[in-house]
């Protein structure tokens, strides 16, 4: 068994299958919570463009993608199918923070595993649920564009930061309780349990980087406001949207400065 967290994390990246990804992850996080996961600088970084995914799901551009109306088991389905794709791809990237940015704390590296963990859990949740309804993760086609933040600041924590945990994720912050009411509302309580165990976890992980955005940002001298809208004006492609969850991005890290900002943006 690897018990290296650099190691564990270019297998993951590099070699994987799904479920041995999924296996990895798991080992992982017992690892450290038995306080036997070593965290030693491994061989060189390989390029981002490196990084290995599986055939399927088809990707395509989001215009393409089915339709989502909660009403039917096929619009049920085809959200829960787009939540699984997010939580997928968000396996990758707690495992590629890891992974590309070394030099930081302990903790830093143990917060990312923490998330990939979590991740892994939600996307086997939303999985055995999608094969209780009838289908699979797989079986529809997916948002091909997910990973192109992630290649994007590949170069840059700070961006990687501000624009994967405190900008995509905080996005499933604004979203994911509007879905659970309406799943409710449509009678699929089993689906609203798990969305809700979802968006109460990636409050902490969205907590997670605005921690360590704030933490780099007073090593460099940088307002973290400042530095997190000079992010998403270099880095975002698209323009801001909104509602935003007020509540729920203050327990994450948000200040009332940000939000408002992004507020205004979205207008």
């Amino acid at each position: 068994m690897m018990k290296n967290l650099f190691d564990i994390a270019d297998n993951c990246l590099h070699h994987s299958t799904l479920n041995q990804k999924l296996l990895l992850t798991r080992q992982a996080k017992l690892l450290a919570d038995q306080n036997n996961l070593l965290i030693q600088l491994g061989a060189e970084i390989k390029p981002i463009d490196r990084v290995v995914f599986s055939d399927s799901p088809v990707l395509v551009a989001p215009r393409d993608l089915p339709r989502r109306r909660l009403g039917t088991l096929k619009g049920r389905i085809a959200l829960l199918h787009a939540v699984a794709h997010i939580e997928f791809y968000a396996i990758y990237l707690a495992w590629d923070i890891i992974y590309r940015f070394r030099d930081q704390p302990q903790q830093f590296y143990l917060d990312w595993l923490h998330v990939a963990s979590d991740e892994a859990v939600h996307f086997m949740l939303i999985c055995e649920r999608l094969r209780e309804l009838g289908s699979d993760y797989g079986q529809l086609s997916a948002h091909k564009g997910l990973w192109d933040v992630a290649v994007d600041t590949s170069h840059d924590l700070l961006a990687r930061l501000a624009l994967v945990p405190r900008y995509m994720e905080a996005r499933g912050l604004d979203a994911t309780p509007g879905m659970i009411e309406r799943m409710r509302e449509h009678g699929d309580q089993a689906s609203a349990e798990i969305l809700q165990r979802i968006v109460d976890d990636e409050v902490a992980h969205v907590r997670y980087g605005s921690k360590w955005f704030v933490n780099i940002c007073k090593q460099c001298s940088l307002n973290p406001e400042q530095a997190y809208f000079d992010c998403l004006q270099q880095y975002l492609k698209g323009t801001i949207r909104g509602p935003f969850n007020h509540e729920l991005r203050k327990q994450a890290g948000f200040s009332d400065l940000e939000i408002n900002q992004l507020e205004k943006l979205a207008r």
